[in-house]
């Protein structure tokens, strides 16, 4: 089995390196808070004190952070992923970031003799919990056909976009609708409210309803008990809806719904699920 580094110990970073050690991979950590790896180590994972320690015991590593300057912070700090970067290494970045990044990224390894494969990840913490997450790569073929038996026991599927930064375009493309269905949703149940429809009677009716579907399902308890557990941060979201403006959305749903989750962040609701863009929509009633 391949020997895997992994940087990201967020609320999805976790149970995906967990699905990684069941599987029986050799598995290394890093991450700036140190305590988040306990589960991980419980499980046989080691610990690395820095990124570039990772290579010690890795052929591949694994990026899972927020943005793109904690990506480009893990590759290029002091202690970053270049140190020690070369032929036969791998980095294979599963967060969400501009293809932009994702190809200045890939300059940087090529410059080390080292291979880089931006591989996004729809899905949100459930899926994966259960391996059932949509992986989005692009980089060079080769690369990716090395890379699947990875990504087989993350997700449920793997597709390869094309070259690099394709698969960063893919996730932020299928973002952009996620966002389109929550808005969608969330004016949904906030006029129905205004009008005398209680939030249950209304999802039920919406997933009865041709329009139904399983991302209404899944959001449903959020919206009727107005409870807002982070499964995807709302910041995260904005964050995404950002990247794809500055890549060219432009059409008019996107860019009212870009308004609409940054206002939303800036105004404290960042930190909740993106389905908290419901509270966003009754604080401007109010």
């Amino acid at each position: 089995m391949q020997r895997i580094g992994w940087i990201g110990l967020g609320n999805m970073g976790i149970p995906m390196a967990k699905n990684l050690l069941k599987a029986g991979f050799e598995l290394t950590v890093y991450n700036r808070t140190a305590a988040k790896a306990a589960s991980l180590t419980d499980m046989g994972a080691r610990l690395a004190d820095s990124p570039s320690a990772l290579w010690k015991n890795a052929d591949t590593v694994i990026i899972m952070v927020s943005d793109d300057k904690a990506a480009l912070q893990v590759l290029e700090g002091p202690h970053g992923l270049l140190h020690g970067a070369g032929a036969g290494k791998t980095v294979i970045n599963m967060s969400t970031v501009s293809p932009a990044t994702g190809r200045h990224m890939a300059g940087d390894l090529a410059a080390k003799g080292a291979e880089y494969l931006d591989a996004p990840v729809s899905g949100s913490v459930k899926p994966a919990e259960l391996a059932q997450l949509i992986v989005l790569a692009g980089g060079k073929r080769e690369v990716f056909e090395a890379a699947k038996p990875i990504f087989e026991k993350l997700g449920k599927i793997s597709f390869y976009m094309g070259g690099q930064g394709a698969g960063n375009s893919a996730k932020l493309a299928i973002n952009m609708l996620v966002a389109f269905n929550m808005q969608g949703l969330a004016e949904t149940i906030h006029f129905a409210r205004e009008n005398g429809i209680a939030p249950a009677e209304m999802m039920a009716i919406i997933n009865e309803s041709a329009v139904g579907n399983g991302f209404s399902k899944l959001k449903t308890p959020n919206l009727v008990n107005d409870e807002h557990p982070a499964a995807f941060a709302l910041q995260h979201m904005a964050k995404d809806l950002r990247l794809a403006k500055e890549e060219g959305m432009n059409g008019p749903a996107g860019l009212a719904v870009e308004e609409s989750y940054r206002k939303a962040a800036a105004a404290g609701l960042g930190e909740l699920d993106l389905s908290a863009i419901l509270k966003f929509l009754e604080q401007k009633g109010n």
